[in-house]
């Protein structure tokens, strides 16, 4: 089958290091032709599968999980069994395609990654650029052959634009995350200032080199000005805080089998869970492992910035992001481009509080880049894959929270 031509993010790596993390985060869902398969593999126990290899899920069913959260299918070498007995192409797509993924973008598919991998979070392995054959024969398997005839996702809630409109509105805001000079955090707030400016102007009316013009002016107005000291932004007050935590619930949790099996006991977990961070007292309750119980508090002391090499990280992550058109649109619950960047912006708010709880963990004031790799792996495991970050719900708590401008408040309070 013929596809667009692949849009390859620059600058990212990627080669699978067997650490066996997917296999262990994810929730495999598996199509009746892939459980006939698995079925006519002809799994037993005394090949080191706990059996069944799949279980009921709604009106389908997935790979089963041991009690540690591990696929039945993952051996003691973090590689799958499927996999070395009957090849690569013998596994669930789901797994043949991770950490891919492949979006409609005009004349081109444009590829993004997850982040929750964390080869892709540390930028390992051999360059996408040199990988591209591999890459379209797994686009081929998941590329609908009319992806060129997808519309581009709308700006706001009116404005409809045409692929190269979109790209422009795209492109600007690379270029203001991309720009040297100024730290990171202050770059995503001028973004976000410049998208509200956007939004109040309404471009609907404009294309081509006269909505490149206004985009240029927009964002050079004096509203998207940003003060370089962090300090000078005003701190989100305790109710843009608390609706913060209850996103972040979302964010910390971890779905795979093995939660599924104790269904009740879990949701019981969650929502016990869910109490206390809205009420930000006492300690974090841990839903993920490696992190400590500690208190609400330590994270809202400065943690003295970010280094180098946590900017180059979290900066990656955007850049592949939203080159890959995983942000809004079909790949991020249809939501439009405005909106979509500033569920983006909450991620990192999301990551840099996870990277404290991590450092506080571990009794620091400062983070590491270490911190912020696991914490972007957590929190970007969810991004775009979890159907309550499409709901009406989480969705209201995002523009409400972008209405009193507390998105930006909240960047630059975890970025202290």
């Amino acid at each position: 089958m013929r596809i667009p031509p692949l849009d390859i993010p620059a600058g990212q790596n990627w080669s699978c290091h067997n650490c066996g993390g997917c296999c262990r985060q994810h929730l495999i869902e598996i199509t009746e032709e892939e459980r006939l398969r698995i079925e006519s593999q002809k799994w037993t126990t005394d090949s080191g599968v706990q059996l069944p290899a799949y279980i009921k899920h709604g009106t389908g069913h997935h790979l089963n999980h041991t009690a540690d959260g591990a696929c039945v299918f993952l051996d003691e070498r973090g590689l799958c069994r499927i996999h070395a007995k009957f090849g690569e192409e013998a596994k669930p797509l789901a797994c043949r395609i991770y950490p891919y993924a492949f979006h409609p973008g005009g004349k081109k598919v444009a590829v993004s990654l997850r982040f929750s991998c964390p080869s892709v979070a540390g930028n390992k392995g051999e360059a996408l650029a040199r990988k591209s054959a591999e890459i379209e024969s797994l686009a081929r398997l998941v590329v609908p052959a009319d992806a060129a005839q997808v519309d581009a996702p709308h700006v706001d809630d009116e404005s409809a634009p045409e692929w190269p409109d979109f790209f422009r509105f795209q492109l600007r805001l690379l270029n203001i995350l991309q720009a040297q000079g100024t730290p990171l955090a202050n770059r995503v707030l001028r973004a976000l200032n410049w998208l509200t400016l956007i939004e109040n102007a309404g471009t609907a009316a404009l294309d081509g080199a006269a909505l490149d013009e206004v985009l240029e002016m927009l964002s050079k107005a004096p509203k998207a000005a940003v003060p370089l000291d962090l300090a000078d932004i005003p701190a989100p007050n305790g109710g843009s805080r608390m609706m913060f935590r209850l996103l972040l619930v979302q964010y910390a949790r971890k779905d795979t089998g093995s939660h599924l099996k104790r269904k009740w006991a879990y949701r019981s977990t969650l929502l016990g869970a869910g109490l206390k961070y809205a009420l930000g007292v006492g300690k974090i309750p841990p839903l993920q492992d490696g992190f400590k119980a500690v208190p609400f508090g330590a994270l809202e002391k400065p943690f003295g910035g970010l280094s180098a090499a946590s900017e180059e990280v979290l900066l990656r992550h955007l850049r592949v992001k939203i080159q890959g058109i995983h942000y809004c649109g079909p790949a991020y619950y249809n939501v439009p481009f405005i909106e979509g960047f500033r569920h983006l912006a909450l991620l990192l708010a999301a990551t840099l509080w996870m990277a404290r709880w991590l450092a506080a963990g571990d009794g620091r004031d400062t983070l590491l880049p270490a911190d912020v790799l696991r914490a972007l792996a957590v929190t970007d495991h969810h991004h775009g894959y979890t159907p309550a970050f499409g709901s009406a719900n989480f969705r209201r708590r995002v523009r409400t929270l972008a209405s009193a401008g507390h998105i930006q408040k909240l960047v630059a309070w975890y970025a202290r």
